[in-house]
């Protein structure tokens, strides 16, 4: 009886050892680290927004009660920052903010008579309160203090600042930023605004960093990948003869495309140079050159188109296009005509010593592509306009 349960005992265990790991293998799979799981803990930020200040007196006290009489804005966004956050949570920010104080609005407790124009240049310290109640990735409020300098009216005055705000983030760049400031004249005598801000902000040189659940999900994940790993040694350890005699073959196979593509290479190479070398003896040779409105060759030409022969007889598989040309004199599309059968003229020359005809392709082109200034509003002489009545080769194909 004991002898017969022990084997049983030990097949059921490794059956629940094996269904254990595969338990754990799909729990990796399925664990994956998301960009939820990541949060932005430093970067620049730059904002554009609104601004709009209350300056009646007694801003606390009444705050967005009497909006429309104590509150001055303009229509169009007057404030521009620069800032830096840390990953301690501290951040610094610089903000330059415009704007007027409208006739009829309450200031300072009096009703304000004239228009007065309002600058503000601000620096801040701030402190991310996500680090005290928790990250969220996407609303991140803050308290802000400072110090800043103020013009109104001409008026100028140094002020001590303090605050509150929130950006709440639609990605890792863009994002929309509200807060408050309150703004103490410093030196005596001097009133106490408070100066409302809402715009875009937008996020640069940005660093990342885990939030407290991708920290305990990348924790998890390693425990699992040290297991898995531990799995996979045993079973690298059978496959890697195979693996090794797979990369001896595929290094092969790469030698030797290696070595194909090198023979290809030398081959284009030769086929090049081959061309240009051709090339450079068919232009050695000049341009045929025609009298003016005719299309028949004279005795040089003859004697160059023969030179041309004798290089197409010696390089049996050269192909060549016969571009012709005309001057700028006369109707445009008589000179492509003119063009045409002067390159047909150029071909049928070639044709008569004997080359093939599907080695020769020919194509008129008028006087659009003159070698000099010699176009139609310029004065030139017979000997310059017989530079553009041509037909030159260009080498097809060997």
């Amino acid at each position: 009886m004991k002898n017969s349960v022990l084997p049983l005992l030990a097949i059921t265990f490794c059956g629940f050892n094996q269904i254990f790991s595969q338990d754990d293998l799909q729990l990796q799979d399925d664990l994956q680290l998301t960009s939820k799981d990541s949060i932005v803990i430093s970067a620049w930020t730059v904002g554009l927004g609104y601004n709009f200040v209350d300056d009646s007196a007694t801003p606390f006290g009444q705050y967005f009660l009497n909006m429309k009489e104590t509150w001055h804005g303009l229509p169009y966004p007057s404030s521009v920052s620069i800032g830096r956050s840390f990953k301690n949570g501290l951040g610094l920010k610089v903000v330059g903010s415009y704007n007027k104080y409208k006739v009829g609005k309450l200031v300072d407790g009096n009703i304000n008579t004239i228009p007065r124009n309002y600058y503000a240049f601000d620096g801040m310290i701030s402190y991310d309160l996500n680090k005290l109640i928790g990250e969220t990735g996407w609303f991140d409020p803050f308290l802000q203090v400072g110090a800043g300098y103020t013009s109104i009216g001409g008026v100028k005055r140094s002020t001590a600042n303090a605050g509150f705000g929130f950006n709440i983030w639609l990605n890792d760049q863009w994002g929309l930023d509200l807060n408050t400031m309150g703004k103490w004249g410093i030196p005596k005598g001097s009133t106490k605004q408070l100066q409302h801000s809402a715009g875009v902000v937008y996020r640069f040189g940005i660093e990342k960093g885990l939030s407290k659940k991708g920290a305990e999900k990348l924790a998890l994940i390693d425990s699992l990948a040290k297991e898995n790993q531990r799995q996979q040694d045993s079973i690298a350890a059978m496959n890697r003869a195979k693996e090794e005699a797979a990369l001896a073959e595929r290094l092969a196979k790469e030698r030797e495309q290696a070595q194909l593509a090198a023979a290809e290479k030398a081959r284009l190479d030769a086929y090049n140079q081959r061309r240009n070398d051709l090339q450079a003896e068919i232009d050695a040779l000049g341009n045929i050159q025609f009298n003016f409105n005719s299309s028949f060759l004279t005795k040089d030409d003859k004697a160059k188109l023969d030179q041309l022969t004798q290089i197409l007889m010696k390089e049996p598989t050269l192909t060549l296009q016969i571009n012709a040309y005309t001057d700028s004199r006369g109707p445009d599309q008589y000179n492509v005509w003119l063009s045409e059968r002067r390159g047909e003229t150029t071909a049928s020359y070639l044709l008569g010593k004997g080359i093939e005809a599907e080695r020769l392709a020919v194509e008129g082109h008028g006087e659009t592509e003159l070698l000099n200034e010699c176009d139609d509003a310029t004065y030139c002489t017979e000997a310059k306009h017989r530079i553009n009545r041509r037909s030159s080769f260009k080498v097809l194909d060997l």
